[in-house]
């Protein structure tokens, strides 16, 4: 199959925003797993005083991981899908939260600018047409040392965790989301996964991309093998040094 890309899926996670919520819910510890790689930023203070960027917000379940994590830290969310951006907006936030929509690749555009001391992306980078610009955006938003956690079904590469993917999808998420008119985003979001890195080599790819203390931290329950949280700094470079 054609996966999809920017204006094709932004469209189609507009369409499927209505039921978002009630899929994730089918979903063991999705909100907890957000929520443990949030905290794997490891800011200290609960973030006071420091900006975090909330990449591919989604309806909201990565900011409201953040905003528990991160209870004093000024978080701004985006989303190129409209439709799951109004979702999330339509929740209760307190005033340190705001919501842009805007492409991960247009953040300057929509007036979203650095220095952050923390982006965090959940789901969105193996969804990128091009992951490595995306990379590169977080890299040029981020303040010298400033820390990346990456939450992405990145397989382990072993037979057993991508058959276990392919078993729940095909069992249980793709009827669902086919019974509700959105099969082909979420036969996207399979084929997405399997189709992309492996953990090491997304790690490998985050660190080409300028960022080191690279790891690849497990997720516990069905998603071990499947999901990962990948966290980074961004590189101190001879620029940023000689200021």
């Amino acid at each position: 199959m054609t996966l999809l890309h920017d204006e094709d899926l932004a469209s189609a996670f507009n369409h499927a925003s209505r039921s978002y919520d009630t899929l994730v819910a089918f979903n063991p510890g999705y909100h907890r797993d957000l929520r443990r790689s949030a905290r794997r930023l490891g800011l200290p203070e609960g973030g006071r005083g420091m900006r975090v960027l909330d990449l591919g917000c989604g309806t909201g379940a990565s900011t409201a991981a953040l905003a528990a994590a991160l209870p004093a830290a000024e978080i701004t969310a985006v989303d190129a899908s409209a439709g799951m951006l109004k979702r999330a907006a339509a929740k209760p936030w307190n005033d340190s939260v705001t919501f842009v929509h805007t492409p991960a690749e247009r953040l300057a555009e929509a007036g979203v600018e650095g220095p952050f001391d923390a982006v965090f992306a959940a789901y969105l980078i193996r969804n990128a047409a091009n992951p490595d610009g995306v990379l590169a955006t977080v890299r040029d938003v981020l303040a010298p040392h400033g820390r990346l956690a990456v939450h992405e079904y990145t397989l382990s590469g072993r037979a057993t965790h991508r058959g276990v993917w392919t078993m729940v999808c095909g069992g249980i998420v793709l009827p669902v989301a086919t019974a509700l008119g959105d099969g082909q985003l979420y036969r996207h979001l399979w084929r997405s996964v399997v189709d992309f890195d492996t953990s090491d080599e997304f790690a490998a790819r985050v660190s080409s991309a300028g960022f080191d203390h690279v790891r690849v931290l497990p997720l516990p329950g069905w998603q071990t093998g499947i999901t990962h949280t990948i966290v980074a700094r961004r590189a101190l470079d001879a620029a940023a040094a000689d200021r």
